[in-house]
């Protein structure tokens, strides 16, 4: 039975195993109430709306709108739900970059289950949390000043709209279809691409989706 003082949780992740896994892991524990699943960043910005859960455990790296992109508008609009982000990246790029978009906590897929429920536990008392597996690298980067450089240049030129535009056309989408899943016109999108392209110096789609694997808007 779920305690009347739960913590409402939201899992946000692509890989239905992953869901389902997290989601029994969590029926048996009477201070946490899973109040719904979503399959990508987008689906799970409506849901947080909808649910406005205690607690967001979010995958980094989705069809759509990224992990990342999804934590900074869920914590400029509803910014007292706390974030976990769970993902198997340990590289410096993308744990500086989910910290910088406002992440409660960082925490692997190969953690141990203890290390997930302390996490949890954390962010639900209000405190912060890193794997133990990174916390050398957070560290490190921090006191050689790689926060400033390695967060990636990226998520400091372009704008979140030229991110979420560059990863979708990095995903094989076109102009109109870009267009109707960000509920924006052609010509905004257009507008966009032309000025990400501008300052990344990229010539064409193929470059884009080159530049948008190395540096990890997508996954290859």
């Amino acid at each position: 039975m779920t305690s009347s003082k739960a913590h409402s949780i939201l899992i946000v992740d692509d890989h239905a195993l992953m869901r389902n896994g997290l989601e029994a892991m969590l029926e048996s524990e009477p201070n946490y109430n899973v109040v719904g699943v979503a399959s990508d960043g987008m689906s799970g910005l409506r849901a947080v709306a909808e649910l406005r859960p205690d607690i967001v455990m979010m995958d980094l790296t989705m069809p759509g709108t990224s992990g990342i992109d999804a934590i900074v508008q869920i914590k400029s609009q509803y910014p007292q739900t706390r974030i976990i982000a769970l993902t198997f990246h340990k590289e410096d790029k993308y744990i500086h970059a989910t910290l910088e978009a406002g992440a409660d906590a960082y925490v692997l897929k190969d953690d141990s289950r203890t290390e997930l429920f302390n996490a949890l536990a954390n962010v639900a008392s209000g405190k912060s949390y890193l794997s133990p597996s990174i916390v050398d690298k957070v560290v490190a980067g921090y006191v050689s000043g790689l926060d400033a450089s390695s967060s990636g240049s990226s998520w400091e030129v372009l704008t979140r709209r030229e991110r979420e535009v560059i990863k979708l056309i990095a995903e094989g989408m076109r102009t109109k279809e870009i267009a109707t899943y960000l509920s924006l016109s052609p010509k905004t999108i257009e507008k966009h691409r032309t000025n990400l392209m501008r300052k990344l110096d990229l010539h064409n789609v193929s470059e884009v989706t080159v530049y948008a694997i190395k540096n990890g808007f997508v996954t290859d």
